[in-house]
């Protein structure tokens, strides 16, 4: 559908019809690109080049795709004013047609992912899985409103095609076409911000980080948290490198033991010092 509406509607003159092809484009490459990610990351994932493990591939994958796609907004945005300033002539009935089918399929890919996603709720799991699940639950609601977000952006072009053709609005297609641009822009702004934060090794995890110091600390209320660094290396796991100081201080093995049940935490560095 994608593919159509893009060539679809470039051959019909609708930039409204193209820039929601582009919009269902990113998030098409968003998922292509992560599929891509998560295959290298698992093939090389005992890789000891890594040294913390191969989770932020797909990061990266991530970042490089909202740059190309804002690059493809800044286009189309183009286009779309070029259009609005130099109106050309648009086979509405056949744009229309075309933007009708794209809302069907997001329609039907809705209520399909709708459906997997309550029927992922209906079946009990146990503690083991809980983290599996959450996580593939948020996979499921993301895939779900993006989808939803393809469909608005369908709508509008609808909207901007039958105005044209019955109030002889020409310029509507083109406005819609910005506006298409528009949303793709704050989405990729979006995936690359969020993707820029975990390159960049930023804290984003504040009760993570307090139910560390609460654990190792515990009953002792001389132990004294010196330095502590906490961050992200791939989806749902975290390093963790903490310096203590202690009047009786335990061994690190003892206090890796207080964050056991902390199933994010995936490479653990303990100091500990005698004050």
């Amino acid at each position: 559908m994608m593919v159509a509406e893009i060539i679809g509607g470039s051959i019909y003159g609708s930039m409204a019809v193209v820039a929601d092809g582009w919009h269902m484009a990113t998030h098409a490459a968003a998922l292509g690109v992560a599929a891509l990610a998560y295959r290298y990351a698992s093939r090389n994932a005992s890789n000891p080049r890594f040294s913390f493990g191969t989770g932020k591939v797909g990061e990266l994958a991530g970042f490089a795709s909202a740059v190309s796609l804002a690059i493809v907004a800044a286009l189309i945005a183009w286009q779309s004013a070029q259009r609005l300033m130099h109106p050309e002539p648009i086979s509405f009935l056949q744009a229309g047609g075309i933007a009708v089918l794209g809302l069907v399929v997001n329609l039907v890919s809705a209520l399909l992912l709708r459906h997997d996603h309550e029927h992922d709720h209906d079946h009990d799991h146990d503690h083991e899985h809980e983290h599996e699940q959450e996580h593939q639950d948020t996979n499921l609601r993301a895939a779900y409103l993006h989808v939803l977000a393809d469909a608005l952006t369908s709508v509008l072009a609808i909207i901007g095609l039958l105005a044209g053709h019955f109030l002889g609005w020409i310029w509507m297609d083109a406005v819609i076409g910005i506006l298409g641009a528009i949303v793709i822009t704050h989405w990729s702004i979006g995936l690359a911000r969020n993707a820029a934060r975990s390159l960049l090794d930023s804290h984003d995890d504040q009760p993570l980080e307090d139910a560390v110091r609460s654990r190792l600390r515990g009953a002792d209320p001389d132990n004294d948290i010196r330095d502590l660094h906490l961050w992200r290396i791939g989806p749902g796991h975290y390093a963790l490198v903490v310096s203590l100081r202690a009047t009786h201080p335990h061994t690190p093995a003892e206090y890796k033991a207080r964050l056991k049940d902390l199933s994010s935490l995936r490479h653990v560095t303990i100091e500990v010092n005698r004050a």
